[in-house]
């Protein structure tokens, strides 16, 4: 039977990279007992990325995908614009051929015309990458379902694109208001990783602490919604797996863009159990 390869978003362990470094952090995902991961918030510096790589060689750990911004991002990191050459050596020394772009920049947002101009760059990126056989990816958040001419702008992202491939975010997808699944069959063909995250309703009983005034009440309403360990929310997540699947999905990578105070390792613990409980144990070792 075909079957993809459950990861982890590196994102969530930015903290402990800086603490215990890239190894020991890499040795204890392997040990939790998830075999590929996804590069992303963690400084690609010769040493970061030697240790990477390091590691992965001695814990049996793919890396899916790395990460880069078209254009440099605020909170920094390698750019394509000016890191090409840096970028596509990191992608050939660990040994992956799928970069992805986490987000549009900041100042683009809810600007159509910006929003094409950058959507025209990265298809012409993801050509330029294609000569050294890296496939680039786009990351969506859910800003991209606002809609211009009635249409949303991932869709006007989609239909702007052929090279352009896309990582799908459950998450991202259920609160910009569409159904995951059915989100993801109109993406057939051009999809190899989805984020795989859970969407929780919590009430933070803490902010309405005292007084009850309106303004707590609105403000406790509209911070309702959490990221959640995968099975600990209201996604139907093995058919998002499944369809995923069936619509060329490779990698299907667990994050939590928030932990709430909870040890990350912990968290991604507790999604792997839940993934083994749908039937996906297999999904944990490479083929």
């Amino acid at each position: 039977m075909a079957r993809g390869l459950m990861g982890v978003q590196m994102m969530m362990f930015g903290g402990k990279v800086q603490e215990i470094g890239a190894s020991a952090v890499l040795e204890k995902i392997a040990e939790i007992g998830y075999h590929c991961v996804e590069i992303s918030q963690i400084p690609m510096t010769p040493e970061n990325v030697a240790g990477i790589k390091d590691a992965c060689e001695r814990f049996d750990i793919q890396v899916a995908a790395c990460s880069a911004g078209l254009e440099p991002l605020p909170r920094g990191g390698d750019a394509l614009a000016s890191d090409f050459d840096k970028i596509v050596d990191d992608c050939k020394t660990l040994g992956t051929r799928l970069l992805r772009i986490p987000m549009l920049p900041f100042d683009y947002l809810g600007n159509r015309q910006k929003a094409l101009d950058f959507v025209s760059r990265a298809e012409d990126m993801a050509h330029r990458l294609a000569k050294y056989d890296i496939e680039l990816y786009y990351h969506n958040h859910h800003h991209e379902f606002e809609k211009y001419d009635s249409k949303y702008l991932m869709d006007i992202i989609r239909d702007s694109t052929e090279r352009l491939g896309f990582e799908l975010d459950v998450f991202w997808i259920q609160r910009g208001g569409e159904n995951p699944v059915t989100y993801i069959r109109q993406f057939a063909g051009r999809i190899k990783l989805i984020h795989l995250k859970d969407y929780r309703i919590k009430l933070d009983l803490n902010a309405l602490a005292g007084e009850i005034t309106l303004e707590k009440v609105v403000n406790a309403f509209n911070s309702a919604v959490q990221f959640a360990e995968v099975g600990q929310g209201s996604l139907p997540i093995k058919e998002i797996i499944d369809t995923g699947l069936e619509c060329g999905s490779e990698f299907f990578l667990v994050e939590q863009d928030d932990v709430y105070g909870r040890d990350s390792f912990d968290c991604i613990t507790d999604s792997r159990d839940h993934l083994i409980e749908l039937g996906y144990e297999d999904w944990f070792t490479k083929p």
